[in-house]
C-alpha cells in the first residue's frame, strides 16, 4: 500500500466517528513520514502525481486535514504526517453573497472545497504576494487562507467603494459594520 492510499484509509476511519466535525489536526503529534507528490495549484485545483483529483469529494476530504506550519503544509492523521506542496494558498474564494446577520450586511465567501466563512473580523482579511503582486486573501480557519478566483476578484472590485487617503486611493467593502480594504489606487 502507498503513503496516499494509508492517508486516505487512516482519514476515513477517522471521520466515519467524526460526526461531520473537522479533525483536531493541530492537537495529532504523529511521525513525520516524509513527503506525498500532493499539491495545491494556485487556482485552487488538487493534483496527485501531477494528474488533476477530479472528485471533489476526495480533495474536500483532503482539505479537512491540512496543516500548516511556518510556511509549509502537512496532511494529517493520528498515525501519519506528510509534506506536501501549496503553491500559494491552499484555497480559492470561487463565489460569495451578501447576507444579514444581526441587522447588518455580511460578505460570506464560499471556497473550492465548500468551506464557507462570513467576513466579520478586522484580521481575516490581508494581503499576500503573489506573482509579484500584492493581493487579498482571507483566513478559511486556523492559519489557512484563500486567494480569490480572478471572477470572484472582479465581482468583488465592482460592488466596492472608492475612499482617498491622502495620495492614495483605497478600494473598500463594508461587512460586518466594518472596512475591509482590497486594494489601492496610487495617484
Amino acid at each position: 500500500m502507498n503513503s496516499t492510499d494509508t492517508i486516505v484509509n487512516s482519514l476515513l476511519s477517522h471521520t466515519n466517528t467524526n460526526d461531520g466535525q473537522l479533525p483536531p489536526v493541530e492537537d495529532w503529534n504523529p511521525p513525520y513520514c516524509g513527503e506525498i507528490d500532493i499539491t495545491i495549484k494556485s487556482d485552487g485545483q488538487w493534483l496527485h502525481n501531477k494528474t488533476p483529483i477530479g472528485r471533489k469529494r476526495l480533495f474536500k476530504l483532503f482539505s479537512t486535514i491540512l496543516l500548516r506550519q511556518r510556511d509549509d503544509y502537512f496532511l494529517v492523521t493520528p498515525a501519519e504526517k506528510v509534506k506536501m506542496e501549496v503553491c500559494w494558498q491552499p484555497f480559492v474564494i470561487i463565489d460569495f453573497d451578501i447576507i444579514k446577520e444581526a441587522g447588518q450586511s455580511c460578505y460570506l465567501f464560499t471556497d473550492q472545497c465548500d468551506n464557507q466563512v462570513l467576513l466579520n473580523a478586522d484580521d481575516q482579511l490581508k494581503f499576500s504576494k503573489f506573482e509579484e503582486q500584492s493581493l487579498p486573501i482571507i483566513n478559511i480557519r486556523r492559519n489557512l487562507y484563500a486567494s480569490f478566483s480572478r471572477s470572484c476578484y472582479y465581482r468583488l472590485i465592482d460592488q466596492a467603494d472608492v475612499v482617498a487617503k491622502g495620495n492614495v486611493q483605497q478600494i473598500q467593502i463594508q461587512s460586518a459594520g466594518q472596512s475591509f480594504i482590497l486594494g489601492t489606487i496610487e495617484d
